[in-house]
């Protein structure tokens, strides 16, 4: 079954490299995904059931909302409560990892990221 990965950053830079991260994946049919500028955008396509996911990645740091305050917001939305959400930033200390752990962050991957490592976390959190 096609798994649905989505990007959440407000650098339009970082989503194209993972667009070029995740390329095979999307190819040989283990994923689709879908990438996102703004997250309260986002938030809102989730809310109103327009958008669904099996994996998340967000940035930290944006400008319109943080991930960790869009990592609560879903945390907070049951149907998908259990969803895991990985973080994609520059943020790398023990006091932010261990807030977004709090929140339900289930994993880190540090600017700048290879794309073996987007790759690898996919493949490690969806099991494919």
């Amino acid at each position: 079954m096609l798994k649905k990965v989505v990007f959440v950053d407000d650098s339009k830079a970082v989503l194209a490299s993972v667009e070029l991260a995740v390329e095979e994946l999307v190819a040989n049919g283990s994923i689709s995904f879908d990438t996102y500028s703004n997250p309260a955008e986002f938030l809102e396509k989730v809310t109103s059931g327009s958008v669904d996911y099996d994996l998340l990645f967000t940035d930290i740091n944006m400008p319109q909302m943080s991930g960790l305050e869009l990592s609560k917001k879903l945390k907070d939305i049951a149907s998908i409560r259990q969803k895991p959400i990985l973080a994609l930033t520059t943020e790398n200390s023990t006091e932010i990892k261990q807030t977004g752990k709090d929140i339900g962050i289930a994993g880190w991957v540090v600017k700048p990221f290879s794309n073996d490592k987007i790759v690898l976390a996919i493949k490690k959190v969806l099991g494919i």
